[in-house]
C-alpha cells in the first residue's frame, strides 16, 4: 500500500506540473493579447489575437477534460480497491465455511455456492451445470437450516435439466440466446438443442391422471397404481374421481391420496412427476390443474390421437428423460365492470373466440402491445400456441408449426374477407381482443375447448405468453416425434407414388 501511495503521489505531481504549464501558457498568451498595438495597419495583429483567443479556449477545455478524467479514474480506482477487499473477505469466509462443513461431516458439494443475487433461482433457474428445479443456496445465511428442514418435510425431489445438442451432451457452450463476443452478434442454435431431465434425488410422489369413461384406461390405472406402490414404494396422488373409482374396485387402494379444491394452487409443491393415461385431451386437462409451475409429465398413449403422448406402457418412468418445454398462454378477461374481471387462465393449445348461437358475424377489435391492428368480422378468432397449431388452428386454415418454435398463432375463423390470412406473432407480444360497445351481439370464449364464457359488448380478453411452460417427456427427440405424429395421425402429404410406366420425353 505504501508503494502505491508513493506512485500515486508522484503521478499527481507530474500532473500538477503539466497543469501549471498549461496555465502559464494561457497567461503568456493573454499578456500578448493585452499589449498595445504599434502598427497603423493592425489587421494581421487582430487576426493573430483572435487565433490566440481560440488557442486559450482550447487549452482551457483540455485542462478541464484532463481534470475530469483524473477524477473519474480516481473514483474507479477507489471502487476497484473496495471490490477487491470485499472479494478477499468472501474468499476467506468461504474457506472457513468449507472447513466447518468438513468438520461436521457434511459434503461440501451438496449445496452449490452462489452469490446472494442468485439465491432465489426458482423453477427452472440456470446454473453452470444445467437448469435446476429448486432454490440454489449459498451457505452463508441463517435461513439455510430452516429451508433444508422445510424441504425435507415437503419431500420434493430435485432434478437437473441439461442442454443436449444433436444427441450429445453439450453443457460446455453458453446458454445465452444472443452473444456479443468481440463485437459480433451471434445467436445460439436453439433448433438443434433439446433438454434432458436427470433426477438428482429419486421422485417420491407421483400424480396419475386418466382419461374418463374408458374401461381399458381404468384397467391400466389399477395396474399402474399397484405397481408404483408395491415395486417403487411411491406416494400416489389421483383426482377425487379416480380415487372413488379405485375404492369401488378394492379397499386395497386406500393408500391413494387426493386433494381438495382449495389445495389446487399448491399442487405443484407436492408432486414430483405426473403420469397420464389417455390422449392429448388428458394431457391438456392435467396441465390445466397446475396454475403455476408444472412438474414433468410423462404421457402414456392410450387415446385415439397423440401429438404429445408418445410413450407406451413399457416406457421407463425414471430418467434420464428427454423433455420438451411446451409454452402456454396466460389470459385475463377484462370486463366493463372491473370488479368482475377474471384471470389468469392458462392455456396449452388455444383460446377460441366465436359468435356462439348468434346469427350475426363476430365483430372484434384486435390490438398488439396496445397498438390497433385490425378488425375481425367472421365466425371468430383463434389465438394458439405452437403446440396447438395441429388442433383447431390447422382446421381453420392455420399453419402447422413445430412446438419448439416460440410464438402465438393468430388465425381467423371463416373471415368475411378473402385477404384475411393467418399470422404468427413473436412470443413477447401481448394480444388484446375487444368486443366493441357497438357490436350487435356478444362473443363467446373458450380455453382449450372448455370453460366457455361470454364476452359482452365492452369486454376484452388479453393473452400473452406464460412464464410457466409444460415440460412433457418425448420418446426420442422433439423433431422426430413431431414429424412422426403429423405423418401417422394427420396423414400429412401422404400420396401414392406416381407410376413409372407413363409417357416419357
Amino acid at each position: 500500500m505504501a508503494a502505491s501511495s508513493s506512485t500515486s503521489t508522484t503521478g499527481n505531481a507530474e500532473v500538477s506540473q503539466t497543469d501549471n504549464g498549461l496555465i502559464d501558457s494561457e497567461k503568456t498568451i493573454r499578456e500578448i493579447i493585452q499589449q498595445p498595438l504599434l502598427l497603423e495597419n493592425d489587421d494581421p495583429l487582430i487576426e493573430f489575437s483572435e487565433a490566440l483567443e481560440t488557442v486559450v479556449k482550447t487549452l482551457r477545455r483540455v485542462t478541464e477534460a484532463k481534470a475530469s478524467a483524473q477524477a473519474e479514474a480516481a473514483e474507479w480506482k477507489r471502487k476497484y480497491e473496495l471490490e477487491r477487499a470485499r472479494n478477499l473477505q468472501l474468499e476467506q469466509k468461504g474457506g472457513r465455511c468449507s472447513e466447518l462443513n468438513v468438520e461436521k461431516g457434511r459434503e461440501p458439494t451438496e449445496q452449490t455456492m452462489f452469490s446472494d443475487e442468485n439465491r432465489m433461482q426458482c423453477e427452472l433457474g440456470g446454473g453452470e451445470e444445467g437448469i435446476c428445479s429448486h432454490l440454489v443456496l449459498k451457505n452463508d445465511g441463517p435461513d439455510i437450516e430452516s429451508y433444508a428442514a422445510q424441504n425435507k418435510v415437503m419431500g420434493k425431489a430435485s432434478f437437473k435439466l441439461s442442454w443436449y445438442c444433436k444427441g450429445e451432451k453439450s453443457d460446455s457452450h453458453k446458454h445465452d440466446i444472443v452473444s456479443f463476443e468481440k463485437g459480433n452478434i451471434t445467436t445460439a442454435e436453439r433448433s438443434s438443442k433439446q433438454i434432458c431431465l436427470t433426477w438428482e434425488s429419486p421422485p417420491q410422489t407421483v400424480l396419475v391422471a386418466t382419461k374418463p369413461n374408458s374401461a381399458p384406461v381404468r384397467k391400466a390405472c389399477l395396474e399402474m397404481v399397484r405397481w408404483l406402490k408395491e415395486h417403487k414404494n411411491l406416494n400416489v396422488f389421483v383426482e377425487p374421481r379416480i380415487k372413488a373409482e379405485l375404492l369401488e374396485e378394492s379397499s386395497y387402494y386406500s393408500f391413494v391420496q387426493t386433494w381438495r379444491d382449495e389445495d389446487m394452487p399448491l399442487l405443484h409443491t407436492k408432486v414430483d412427476l405426473v403420469l397420464t393415461l389417455g390422449g392429448d385431451g388428458t394431457v391438456l386437462w392435467t396441465a390445466s390443474m397446475f396454475k403455476g409451475p408444472v412438474p414433468p409429465i410423462v404421457p402414456f398413449s392410450l387415446g385415439s390421437l397423440g401429438f404429445m403422448t408418445t410413450f407406451n406402457l413399457s416406457s421407463v418412468l425414471v430418467g434420464p428423460v428427454n423433455i420438451m418445454l411446451r409454452h402456454r398462454l396466460q389470459c385475463h378477461i377484462i370486463r366493463r365492470d372491473a370488479a368482475k374481471s377474471e384471470g389468469p387462465i392458462l392455456v396449452l393449445n388455444e383460446v377460441t373466440i366465436d359468435r356462439g348461437v348468434s346469427p350475426f358475424l363476430t365483430y372484434l377489435k384486435c390490438y398488439w402491445d396496445g397498438t390497433f391492428v385490425t378488425d375481425v368480422q367472421g365466425d371468430g378468432l383463434i389465438l394458439s400456441t405452437t403446440s396447438g397449431s395441429t388442433a383447431y388452428s390447422v382446421a381453420a386454415g392455420g399453419s402447422m408449426v413445430h412446438p419448439q418454435v416460440p410464438g402465438i398463432l393468430f388465425t381467423p375463423i371463416c373471415p368475411h374477407s378473402l385477404s384475411f390470412r393467418p399470422l404468427m406473432l413473436p412470443e413477447n407480444v401481448s394480444v388484446r381482443v375487444v368486443v366493441p360497445v357497438g357490436s350487435r351481439s356478444s362473443a363467446w370464449v373458450s380455453f382449450d375447448g372448455k370453460g366457455r364464457k361470454e364476452l359482452a359488448p365492452g369486454d376484452a380478453i388479453v393473452c400473452s405468453m406464460s412464464r410457466c411452460p409444460v415440460p412433457i417427456a418425448s420418446q426420442s427427440d422433439p423433431t422426430s416425434d413431431f414429424l412422426r405424429s403429423i405423418k401417422s395421425l394427420l396423414k400429412w402429404n401422404l400420396r401414392e407414388t406416381q407410376l413409372s410406366d407413363g409417357p416419357r420425353h
